[in-house]
């Protein structure tokens, strides 16, 4: 179901608005759905990598386990080298 909206532009943002819709060859109606979806997409990913971080940041604070930053550095400096290490694992 699609249901109407209506925004509230002032002058200037409506004026470019409608210039870039003409530049474009799309309507303003368009670029405002497309803006809108473009923002929602971006805000859900936030939301979601912000809950990850705090999933992970908990499970720290539980476990005390972690990988140190130079192990992941070193292990990601090794791929495509004869000496690939493997993954590093958790450290106390």
């Amino acid at each position: 179901m699609i249901k109407p909206i209506g925004v509230k532009l002032d002058d200037k943002l409506h004026t470019r608005l409608k210039n870039l819709s003409e530049r474009c060859d799309r309507s303003p109606h368009w670029l405002m759905k497309k803006a809108i979806s473009e923002y929602v997409d971006r805000m859900e990913e936030e939301e979601n990598e912000r809950k990850l971080l705090i999933g992970r940041w908990n499970d720290y604070q539980e476990t005390g386990e972690s990988i140190s930053h130079e192990s992941v550095v070193n292990w990601l400096e090794s791929w495509g080298t004869d000496k690939e290490s493997s993954c590093p694992t958790n450290q106390n």
